[in-house]
């Protein structure tokens, strides 16, 4: 894939993203108005109404679409896509939408251990990538808006990148030297 190739596909996505966003902030106009969240839900915080997602979303798939390309461009005119990528971006989709029924249908239990789970993920999946986080915003959108999804999807991507980058290298390291530890008195033991 040549680069102006991936620089179409992400127009190509962003359109795609900025028409569902908007379409769906004008049915909630007509329908009720568009919802507002207050922070941490105390409504003596600020408050963010979902017009700002409007803005927010497009320029954050752009953004990420930029991000992916840069981590995957060695060369100017090719890119090597992974495949996985795209798995990456679906799963969290997939995860995140799931998330977002279980919390619409009233199991507020579920998304919560599924928010647990999703750090213990952490030690195994890097989801502070672009295509996790762009994955996880588009999936939570339609029920906690543009802004209270990107917030969240933040904080989880920092715990996220802290848990992959610090403290599993660290467990390995534990782990590694323990086992030579280990192994080491197993032989001494032997002779």
């Amino acid at each position: 894939m040549t680069e102006k190739e991936f620089f179409k596909i992400g127009l190509y996505f962003t359109t795609i993203i900025t028409v569902a966003i908007w379409s769906l902030l004008i049915w909630d106009h007509f329908h009720g108005g568009v919802p507002s969240h207050h922070m941490l839900q105390n409504e003596d915080l600020p408050e963010f109404s979902n017009w700002l997602g409007g803005i927010l979303i497009p320029l954050l798939t752009w953004f990420l679409f930029y991000r992916v390309q840069k981590r995957i461009g060695n060369d100017l005119t090719v890119f090597k896509f992974s495949v996985n990528i795209l798995y990456a971006f679906i799963a969290a989709l997939s995860f995140s939408l799931l998330l977002s029924v279980f919390f619409t249908l009233g199991y507020s239990e579920i998304p919560f251990y599924m928010i647990v789970s999703l750090l213990v993920l952490t030690l195994f999946l890097p989801i502070y990538k672009a295509e996790y986080f762009l994955g996880f915003v588009i999936g939570m959108t339609f029920t906690f808006g543009g802004v209270l999804s990107i917030g969240i999807i933040s904080i989880l991507s920092l715990i996220g990148a802290i848990l992959y980058r610090i403290v599993k290298p660290g467990l390995l390291f534990i782990i590694a030297r323990t086992s030579n530890l280990i192994s080491s008195k197993k032989n001494t033991k032997t002779l």
